[in-house]
């Protein structure tokens, strides 16, 4: 694709293969010279991994224009590790589990910028940011991409006339930082945690008093949000202790999930920076924790004129089309469950009583019910809320795995049960109990294999079964207080 702003960039590896539209040409021109213009001294390169942090290389202003160019070369291995930083495939062999060849001794790949995505990032002002795709030397896509899954599931949804619109509730743990052990015997994956300790005792839910004592994170967090063009929307005191809420403005799909590793990047990193520990571990381990959840709100629109596709025209609680897509969220509720809840930890949150949702229902207006429905006649708001996923997950197959299965439901005209009125008492299917429990309905889900591909089911599988195995094999407090005084 040619474009008015040389061949330096348009000859290069975007347009050699037709990976940008001609606004990403013009964008990433524009990047140049508000490059110059900022006195920026590094750009970061990140993409977000298949855990959903985010990784990648700093370059200096003067790479800036051949990483648009080209890209950046980036080691494969990257995608082999699972939550430790432990490569978990046999990455020397010739076959390391993708075909001979592929994916083996740490060979490269490249990150692309995507121009769009670019940012000055207010607490590192000299500092340049770029969210990336992946792509192998000769420009195909690398399949493990988790931001390219949400791509290719949204053009599903395209193709159908539909728009998927997404708000967040986001809750996290902020904590004062005490001390960063640092020693010799700390080094380790993973190392040893911080020492922390509590900036509110919680408990008491939404109270200004409470929000004054941590104004000062909230401002902090709050206006290096506001800077970088985040739409956060309020910012709250949650139930427990130290525990907080912001939420966002509605966005879509991709948009969001990119606001979402932004946004969790920027919270660890200007926390550090001022004395404190920004956590999105679901439940951490104290006395008295409250677990965090993620809170998804979702609906449809028509692609053409707007229009919210799942307000109701009668006096139902939603659109036809909203039941459909709800039937489709419960009909494949299990089997997501490792792309909404992917840590051992966030299964400790499904417990009954507690704000969180532990079986496969939804309701009308319900916080205790896994999908909360808030629709009605007139309401262009009108929308679903999904409670069950926890802030550590990535944000693209979250966002991707209510994409594919509320398209089905829509696809398969499935129908809704009734809504519950008492979801802790309800018969409905249980959610899964553990981590384990979700990854074998996910590697038994025809569903997932057939929309995702056996490759990437049986890639996370391998990441996910490490990570259990690490957990199976350590010896917990809990054995130590339990066995090693009474035999």
């Amino acid at each position: 694709m040619k474009s008015s702003i040389g061949d330096d960039v348009t000859t290069g590896f975007a347009s050699q293969h037709g990976l940008w539209s001609e606004t990403q040409f013009q964008t990433a021109q524009k990047i140049l010279a508000e490059a110059e213009a900022q006195n920026l001294e590094v750009v970061r390169l990140s993409f977000v991994d298949q855990h959903g942090i985010l990784r990648g290389k700093t370059i200096t202003k003067s790479a800036l224009q051949s990483a648009l160019k080209s890209g950046i070369t980036m080691t494969s291995s990257m995608l082999l590790k699972d939550t430790s930083h432990k490569t978990v495939f046999p990455l020397w062999q010739e076959d390391s589990g993708f075909g001979a060849g592929n994916l083996t001794g740490a060979s490269d790949i490249l990150m692309l910028p995507d121009p769009d995505t670019f940012r000055v990032l207010p607490w590192s002002p000299h500092s340049g940011w770029i969210l990336c795709d992946l792509y192998f030397p000769d420009g195909r896509a690398v399949p493990f991409s988790t931001r390219d899954i949400l791509k290719q599931s949204v053009a599903k949804l395209s193709a159908r006339g539909y728009r998927f619109i997404a708000g967040l509730e986001v809750e996290f743990h902020v904590f004062r930082l005490t001390d960063q052990p640092m020693g010799y015997e700390d080094a380790g994956q993973p190392g040893t945690p911080p020492n922390v300790k509590l900036l509110s005792h919680g408990y008491q839910y939404l109270t200004e008093d409470r929000y004054d004592q941590i104004e000062d994170v909230f401002d902090l967090i709050r206006r290096n949000a506001e800077q970088i063009g985040l739409p956060v929307r309020s910012l709250e005191v949650e139930f427990g202790p130290s525990q907080c809420e912001v939420t966002f403005d509605p966005a879509e799909a991709l948009e969001q999930a990119d606001n979402m590793v932004l946004f969790r990047s920027l919270v660890k990193q200007v926390c550090r920076r001022a004395g404190y520990h920004a956590t999105f571990m679901c439940r951490p381990r104290f006395e008295q924790s409250m677990a965090s959840g993620w809170h998804l709100h979702q609906s449809l629109v028509d692609a053409e004129s707007g229009e919210n596709l799942f307000m109701p025209q009668t006096e139902q609680p939603i659109s036809n089309l909203g039941l459909q897509w709800i039937a489709g969220l419960l009909a494949h509720a299990k089997e997501s469950c490792l792309f909404s809840t992917p840590t051992i930890n966030g299964y400790k949150r499904y417990r009954p009583f507690a704000l969180a949702p532990d079986r496969i229902q939804w309701g009308q207006d319900n916080r205790g019910a896994m999908i909360r429905c808030l629709a009605g006649p007139g309401n262009t708001a009108s929308r679903i809320e999904n409670r069950v996923g926890e802030p550590a997950a990535n944000p693209y197959l979250y966002l991707a795995s209510q994409i594919l299965s509320g398209l089905d439901g829509i696809e398969q005209e499935m129908v809704a049960p009734a809504p519950v009125q008492t979801p802790y008492d309800s018969t409905a299917q249980t959610l899964p109990v553990s981590m384990i429990d979700a990854l074998l309905a996910l590697k038994e889900s025809e569903f997932y294999r057939q929309q995702l591909g056996d490759g990437f089911i049986d890639y996370m599988a391998v990441l996910k079964e490490a990570e259990w195995n690490r957990y199976l094999t350590t010896v917990s407090e809990w054995e130590e207080r339990e066995y090693f005084s009474l035999f």
